[in-house]
């Protein structure tokens, strides 16, 4: 059922861009704007840009842009009614809703099946766990046993699958589900006899959430271990188009706040290491269960923070998996540190045993920076043997390679000069050494002399540039004019039926699309003719749109063209600081739209000029050439006209 667009206007007007785009990217405050890492593509310097004024969001490094739902729309792929129904949620507006009909199921798109199902899924798993005797006696049993208390139950939504095998295959399949589906999602495994049993059943669930909250997949722990089964601890959800374990982090959607509060983000393995930490009180912690840290979780975490505390344990495979992911986190320009527990302990458990202030003291006394951390762990491997240290050097010099920037490369040199009492020259050298290998290999030439002089190339042929309507720009300047001022008033001259001058107020749009039609003239531009032809049709009506109308608009290039136009990456405050003071065109409006309607004219003319150039170079008619000339000189004499009026001196 569509949405009516009475409530997309309410729900859009209520959205607040940068609380929408600051629940998935760490902004800061710049002038009247918000800046942040693009979260669509990878990059070291923000270039993300978010207009609290215009209520939009524009990245001026791939140019993605647009309203809080469009954002909503391009990060969590999801589709216009569903954006609009999540900020409706959010800002607590009602839409007006209808139990789907079969057709209106069958149409619904993959990915809303797949969420729908997991919600389905999430509400039996908790009903099952809170209001069964089966959950309560074994299922919520267990996690009270394992120390955790009601509110982080409910917090996580934590669930039980029943014993019996069918359970939920039967209770989805008797509410409209597919059994297939059910395989393909992962909640049903199919027999050889073709009948569907539970993936989970007899187990703790554990729902994985995504950044909007929305229940991605599950985690299910068996609590019964059974050598002769060999059954496994954990089922996993397979991965599907909503759930891609390398880009998931467990916990994100209830620790983003925090970790953006608190500028750091706690990373665990588990997810009860992550429910522990919370129950403390320490929320910004993140688990990257279900497989070894990945780049793209450390882009996920780079979104909110540049500080990474991994929190391991004390055991050989914690300690490896910390020395292993320092140097990914490194890799991606990130602050690193490290908190190994005792060999006893894993996050859990240390937080069950201890007191919320004796962990606090615990982490604040034993985090060490990565070149700590690592130089003191290989060094006790390596005692008093000079071979053995100098391996260490090298490994420690080689995760200092992996750090992009040179100014922190220098300091982590320093530090370990420091730590292993060698001279930092010799650190230096050894570190040139690997970037120049990594440098040549980049280059493709590993193992090869890189000449002095630099080899030549052939020149490329560029690609022919796609062809521009004449007036393109001028025509985008008379665009953003409309966007930003269309129903802003101008008071001017204009005859009156009796020829005489007298002075008319009219809005900006009637201004521009008035002068225009009188001398039947038409923006050439696809997409500028959409924005004309919607103010042109308005203006019939008196009732303009405004900037949001159009940021908001279904049609996708009238909403990209918006947003291009109305946000900019420069700003005039950054010149009136150094006393440069440049006159806005609020100022200056009637003249502002009065000499882009001259530009615009101009460039028609100046075109229509050499069109009757290059026929004159064809036509062999004396009558028809003086026809032509006489064409021409009107244009000539229309063009000096509107330059003389911009100010502009012609080269004859």
């Amino acid at each position: 059922m569509p949405i009516p667009r009475e409530t997309v206007d309410q729900i859009l007007q209520a959205a607040r861009i940068e609380e929408v785009v600051g629940e998935f990217v760490s902004l800061k405050k710049r002038g009247a704007n918000y800046i942040g890492l693009c979260p669509f593509h990878n990059e070291k310097t923000g270039s993300f840009n978010v207009n609290p004024a215009r209520n939009i969001f524009k990245c001026f490094g791939c140019g993605k842009g647009g309203d809080s739902a469009k954002f909503l729309m391009e990060h969590e792929h999801i589709t216009y009614p569903e954006a609009l129904r999540y900020l409706a949620r959010k800002y607590n507006i009602q839409i007006e809703e209808k139990e789907l009909t079969p057709e209106e199921r069958m149409a619904q798109t993959e990915r809303e099946k797949m969420f729908n199902i997991n919600a389905f899924a999430d509400k039996f798993f908790v009903d099952t766990l809170w209001n069964t005797d089966e959950g309560k006696s074994v299922g919520l049993e267990y996690f009270r046993e394992r120390g955790y208390l009601n509110p982080i139950i409910e917090k996580f939504h934590l669930g039980y699958s029943p014993e019996k095998w069918e359970a939920f295959t039967e209770y989805a399949k008797q509410n409209g589900y597919d059994p297939e589906f059910l395989e393909k999602v992962g909640f049903s495994i199919k027999r050889q006899n073709g009948e569907y049993y539970d993936r989970y059943h007899g187990r703790v669930m554990f729902p994985i959430h995504n950044l909007t909250g929305k229940v991605i997949g599950f985690g299910g722990r068996i609590l019964q271990s059974d050598p002769e089964k060999k059954l496994a601890k954990y089922q996993n959800s397979p991965e599907s188009e909503i759930y891609q374990k390398k880009e998931t982090l467990y916990g994100i959607y209830f620790a983003k706040s925090a970790i953006v509060n608190k500028d750091e983000c706690i990373l665990v393995e588990g997810y009860f290491d992550v429910l522990r930490m919370h129950q403390l009180g320490i929320e910004n912690v993140v688990a990257s269960s279900g497989t070894s840290l990945t780049t793209e979780q450390i882009r996920l975490i780079k979104r909110y923070t540049k500080n990474i505390t991994m929190l391991y344990d004390g055991d050989a495979a914690g300690i490896h998996a910390a020395l292993r992911g320092t140097d990914m986190i490194l890799a991606e320009g990130m602050n690193v540190r490290v908190v190994v527990l005792p060999p006893e302990h894993d996050p859990d458990s240390f937080g069950k045993a201890y007191p919320i202030e004796e962990v606090e003291r615990y982490l604040k006394a034993n985090v060490k920076d990565f070149i700590r951390f690592k130089t003191e762990l290989l060094l006790k491997d390596a005692a008093n043997d000079p071979i053995k240290k100098g391996q260490v050097v090298r490994n420690v010099v080689e995760t200092i390679s992996v750090v992009p920037d040179p100014i922190f490369r220098i300091a982590y040199v320093k530090e370990t000069s420091r730590l292993m009492d060698m001279p930092e020259e010799t650190l230096m050298m050894e570190l040139n050494k690997l970037l120049r290998a990594k440098f040549k290999k980049s280059l493709g030439v590993e193992g090869e002399v890189i000449p002095d002089e630099p080899v030549t190339t052939p020149p490329q042929e560029k690609p022919e540039e796609e062809l521009l309507p004449v007036g393109y720009y001028q025509e985008r300047e008379l665009v953003k004019l409309l966007l930003i001022y269309g129903s802003e008033k101008i008071v001017d001259i204009r005859k009156n039926e009796e020829g005489q001058e007298v002075e008319e107020e009219l809005s900006v749009a009637q201004m521009i699309i008035d002068d225009l039609l009188n001398d039947e003239i038409v923006f050439l531009d696809p997409v500028n003719r959409k924005v004309f032809d919607i103010y042109d049709q308005a203006l019939n009506t008196d009732k303009l749109p405004d900037d949001q109308y159009f940021i908001s608009n279904e049609d996708e290039q009238v909403s990209q063209l918006a947003t291009d136009l109305l946000i900019s990456p420069y700003k005039l405050d950054q010149w009136e600081k150094h006393g440069i003071f440049v006159k806005k065109e609020e100022d200056m409006l009637k003249m502002a739209v009065q000499s882009a309607i001259l530009r615009y004219k101009d460039q028609i003319i100046d075109a229509r000029r050499k069109e009757i150039q290059d026929q004159l170079k064809l036509e062999q008619d004396v009558d028809n050439q003086l026809i032509l000339l006489k064409q021409k000189k009107r244009w000539d004499d229309l063009r000096v006209q509107i330059n003389k009026l911009l100010g502009i001196v012609i080269a004859k």
